[in-house]
């Protein structure tokens, strides 16, 4: 009889405590992965010639869903074009990015020159900007709009 009452009690048990432990580890994670913060600087000069310090750098890229929706897409890497491939050049190997003119369709190029000394020519994969923070606060840099991004 007392084993009939355990099998009752077990369903009640999982929905109780289990679960929303689960649920509350889950969040936990998640709120953690979120507030994580970039640990690249940049010293980035713009179009214009002004050089500014970016704390936490990202490269920040929306992806439209629908007309109303887009998903934000903040990352440590830069993903650009080899020809048809996609590349994504992870920050922590990158000196420094020189942007030039683009071809015909206006795209610039981004000559990128990693910690080991090689250099690569590569286009855009995605429109997207550079963003960090200074000491005024959140900047945000089209990346088409630089000459120069140099990693620290």
């Amino acid at each position: 009889m007392k084993n009939r009452t355990y099998h009752r009690l077990l369903p009640l048990v999982l929905v109780a405590f289990i679960i929303p432990s689960f649920f509350l580890i889950a969040g936990i994670v998640w709120a953690q992965a979120k507030t994580e913060k970039s640990k690249f600087t940049a010293v980035v000069t713009d179009s214009q010639g002004v050089e500014t310090e970016l704390k936490h750098v990202i490269f920040y890229w929306e992806e439209k869903v629908s007309e109303t929706s887009f998903v934000p897409h903040e990352l440590v890497h830069m993903p650009v074009k080899q020809g048809t491939a996609t590349v994504n050049v992870k920050f922590d190997r990158i000196k420094q990015i020189e942007v030039k003119p683009g071809a015909n369709d206006g795209s610039p190029v981004f000559s990128i020159t990693l910690t080991t000394g090689k250099t690569g020519d590569f286009t855009s994969a995605v429109k997207g900007s550079f963003k960090g923070e200074t000491e005024f606060g959140e900047v945000e840099l089209p990346a088409g709009s630089l000459k120069k991004v140099a990693f620290k």
